[in-house]
C-alpha cells in the first residue's frame, strides 16, 4: 500500500493542468513465479520481445494520437519484483526494437517464490508515478499462470485512489489447478476497456496471444464494440 500511496502523492502534486503529452502508458508485467519453468519463462520473456517488433504492433505504436511510455517488470513473491526496462519513450520501430532488445537481454532473478498478484500490481501502480511526462491512459498488463497466494489479492485493493485511472488487462495461461481464469476476471481486471486473453494451450499460445494484445491495448479504437470496464475472453 505504501507504494500506492506514493503514487497518488507524486500525481495529485503534477496538477492537472499540465497538458498530456503522451498517448498511453503500458507496464508489461511478466509472471516469474515457482509455477513458471526455465522453459516457459524463455517462450515468454521472447515472445514479448518477438511481439514488440511485429509489424500490427509497430503500427499500432504509429496510429497512437502521441507518444507511447512502455516499461516492463517481472513479478512474483511479495517482495520479488525486478524492473526490465523503465519508461521508454517510443515513437518508432527503432524504438520499439530497442525495448525489444533490452528485454532479451535480462536475465530471471527469482525463479522459486510465490504468486503475489495484488504486489505485482502495487509495484505497476508505483511506476506511473515515475512517468517523466504525463500520459492519456495509464494500463498495466498482466499476463500469469496461477491464483494469488501471497500478500493481498488484487480485489482487496479496493478503491484505492491511485488506481482510479489505470486499467488492469490480463493475460492468463492455463493448465494450473485452481484454474487461474476465474479468478482474473473476477479479481484482477479493472479499469475502462479492461479484458482478458486466455492462453488455452499454456505457455505455447502466449506469443501469438500477446501480439494481439498490445495491439488492443495501444490502439482501443479498433476494438469499439467491446464493453467497457468488461471483460473478454479470447
Amino acid at each position: 500500500m505504501r507504494r500506492l500511496a506514493a503514487a497518488l502523492l507524486i500525481a495529485l502534486t503534477a496538477g492537472d493542468a499540465q497538458a498530456e503529452s503522451c498517448a498511453i502508458a503500458l507496464a508489461l508485467a511478466l509472471d516469474i513465479s515457482s509455477s513458471v519453468n526455465s522453459r516457459e519463462y524463455a517462450i515468454q520473456k521472447d515472445g514479448l520481445a518477438a511481439a514488440l517488433r511485429h509489424p500490427e504492433v509497430v503500427e499500432a505504436v504509429a496510429r497512437a494520437p502521441g507518444p507511447v511510455q512502455i516499461a516492463a517488470y517481472e513479478w512474483s513473491g511479495w517482495q520479488q519484483q525486478d524492473l526490465i526496462a523503465g519508461w521508454t519513450r517510443v515513437t518508432s520501430a527503432a524504438d520499439l526494437y530497442a525495448l525489444a532488445a533490452r528485454i532479451e537481454a535480462h536475465q530471471r532473478r527469482y525463479a522459486e517464490f510465490s504468486t503475489a498478484i495484488g504486489e505485482a500490481i502495487e509495484y505497476g501502480a508505483a511506476l506511473f508515478g515515475q512517468l517523466p511526462e504525463p500520459c492519456g491512459r495509464h494500463v498495466i498488463d498482466v499476463s500469469g499462470d496461477g491464483v494469488n497466494n501471497e500478500g493481498p489479492s488484487a480485489d482487496m485493493l479496493g478503491s484505492n485512489p491511485a488506481l482510479a485511472r489505470i486499467t488492469i488487462n490480463g493475460l492468463v495461461i492455463k493448465g494450473a489447478i485452481p484454474d487461474p481464469e476465474k479468478h482474473y476476471r473476477e479479481e484482477v481486471v479493472r479499469g475502462p476497456g479492461s479484458f482478458v486473453m486466455v492462453a488455452r494451450n499454456g505457455f505455447m499460445d502466449y506469443p501469438d496471444l500477446i501480439i494481439g494484445k498490445l495491439v488492443r491495448e495501444l490502439d482501443p479504437p479498433l476494438f469499439i464494440g467491446a464493453a467497457e470496464g468488461g471483460s473478454e475472453v479470447r
